[in-house]
């Protein structure tokens, strides 16, 4: 029977084990996944700021593209004033206008290309903050579950300590335990009695020697009695005494008379 029990414990408690062990991988796997996402985060948090720094900087040289063209527009209707107003040779005007609107191409061209990249910026900070947004909801939520799983952890931990002491508790040890704190008590409670019937014995001695006396009572009480004789033979001296002055007093008076 103990050997059964002892090994029905031991299968018990390696199961206990593997549960356990089991039971703290996802905790270390759900912690680094976290950390991992942690990095991730902080990557996405700089790849969105550098993006966000071409983005602004493309914007800016767009504007000025869009601010060139517009100037070489704007020459080249001044040069064709000019030519209007006779301040300017028609044909000479004609040319430097052409330049100007040519230039005004090139810078609209330059702005087309830059509008088209910042497009492409600006999409990627989309997904980079959506990215980002889901990286934090999911770092939040993988946070809970790993306070769940050690909370759970927790509750294993200590339900598997109290198991076991259940178990000890009704093997063969803790019986043989109990058997033999009953045989001490029960020993005690003998022992106990032992003297009690030895108290009785002296009571019956003591009874004993008072008769082979010639009383049954107590030393005590026999110097109270005795003491209470003196006292009455004491008492009746003083008033023989008293009595014996009274005649005399009376013969006296009587002789005076």
């Amino acid at each position: 029977m103990a050997s059964l029990l002892e090994r029905l414990f031991k299968v018990i408690q390696s199961t206990l084990h593997s549960i356990v062990s089991r039971f703290e991988d996802p905790i270390k796997l759900a912690e680094q996944g976290v950390r991992d996402l942690k990095t991730d985060f902080d990557n996405s948090l700089k790849g969105l700021a550098e993006v966000k720094a071409i983005a602004i900087s493309t914007k800016r040289e767009l504007e000025e593209k869009k601010q060139i063209a517009q100037d070489y527009e704007n020459k080249a209707m001044a040069l064709l004033k000019n030519a209007q107003a006779g301040a300017l040779d028609p044909a000479e005007a004609d040319r430097l206008a052409s330049e100007a609107l040519a230039k005004k191409q090139e810078a609209l061209q330059a702005a087309a290309q830059l509008k088209g990249s910042l497009e492409k910026y600006n999409m990627m900070i989309k997904q980079f903050e959506n990215k980002i947004a889901k990286l934090k909801e999911q770092i939040k939520n993988w946070e809970n579950q790993i306070k769940t799983l050690k909370a759970r952890h927790t509750v294993a931990v200590s339900s598997k300590k109290i198991n076991q002491q259940l178990v000890s508790m009704s093997s063969d040890s803790t019986a043989g335990m109990l058997e033999e704190m009953k045989t001490k008590i029960s020993e005690e409670e003998a022992l106990a009695e032992a003297y009690g019937t030895m108290e009785s014995i002296e009571t019956d001695i003591d009874k004993e020697i008072n008769a082979a006396l010639g009383t049954s009572y107590s030393p005590d009480v026999q110097a109270s009695l005795a003491e209470l004789k003196a006292k009455m033979l004491t008492d009746k001296s003083a008033e023989s005494v008293n009595v014996e002055q009274d005649n005399l007093a009376e013969q006296k008076n009587e002789l005076e008379n």
